[in-house]
């Protein structure tokens, strides 16, 4: 392999056997099951701005929520939503039913990675914060710039899981003592957040601990991208993945994302945890996903 123009400390994990998934929480993260992983290295960190912003200006890249939507793609849509967009956490002024994602996510037009919340919004000062808005074929584009690939998801979940058996990589409490682990939401989501951790949105990468194989942000913060086609269960052998660095945006074809996200809290979003998974759009990019590369 030639050598990674992504400069970020890598960790290498060892080959071995682990517990994937779990029987006690969501019904996609079953049935719990051994799993044999072969050793690979992988990022200590998400793919933070800084680091996405040179693979940007090395490579001229234009990102999916930059890129203009093909009608012919989507017949019938409206006009409006053809424009570069993508998907921006808004909380609303008050409690609103949770089983409706449309009262907090808003469709923004000109909201990309440069532009986190829309027009008028920038990176500046979140240099070191996880890159978002990012797409899978863009993870995917970054990944081969820097001589990686993305992890699969028995990957992911082995290195989150750091050789623990409990509910958390750091122990069966979500906040040990009343310590902040993640960046995660608390209080009354979506309208309400007491910032006890400090970040409505994203935080720096790497300054909550470290898990015991020297991982960051595994767990909330943001979503991560993996390789493998999302299945519904665990029952089946995993769903073949896809390689390639031009795989096409497809609202058909979802992909598992790994680790759950800023948005994440005890009322709404219990996937703060290893085993936890979630279906994503290829076509689709949002304030709350980023990836991290592995070899």
């Amino acid at each position: 392999m030639t050598r990674s123009k992504d400069p970020v400390t890598m960790k290498t994990l060892a080959a071995g056997d682990f517990v994937m998934g779990s029987d006690h929480h969501y019904v996609e993260e079953r049935p719990a099951h051994r799993r044999h992983v072969e050793g690979f290295a992988i990022d200590a960190v998400p793919v933070t701005n800084a680091r996405f912003a040179a693979f940007v200006a090395d490579t001229g890249h234009r990102t999916l929520a930059e890129t203009p939507v093909n009608p012919a793609d989507y017949p019938g849509v409206r006009p409006e939503l053809l424009a570069p967009s993508s998907l921006v956490f808004t909380p609303p002024p008050g409690p609103v039913p949770l089983t409706d994602p449309r009262q907090w996510w808003r469709v923004v037009a000109g909201a990309d990675w440069r532009h986190p919340l829309g027009p008028g919004s920038s990176i500046e000062g979140l240099e070191e914060h996880p890159v978002v808005h990012v797409g899978f074929a863009d993870a995917l584009a970054y990944a081969r710039w820097a001589g990686k690939t993305l992890p699969t998801e028995a990957q992911w979940e082995y290195a989150a899981r750091a050789g623990s058996t409990t509910e958390y990589a750091w122990g069966d409490d979500l906040e040990p003592e009343g310590r902040q682990m993640a960046n995660l939401w608390q209080g009354a989501f979506p309208h309400y957040n007491s910032l006890a951790d400090g970040f409505l949105r994203t935080s720096p990468v790497g300054c909550y601990p470290a898990n015991a194989w020297g991982l960051s942000d595994m767990i909330g913060n943001v979503w991560e991208w993996t390789l493998d086609t999302y299945q519904r269960d665990h029952s089946g052998p995993p769903a073949k993945s896809c390689c390639g660095v031009n795989a096409r945006p497809s609202a058909h074809v979802f992909k598992v994302l790994k680790g759950g996200s800023h948005l994440c809290t005890p009322d709404y979003c219990r996937r703060y945890r290893p085993p936890a998974r979630l279906q994503q759009a290829t076509d689709t990019s949002a304030s709350h996903i980023g990836f991290r590369c592995c070899v």
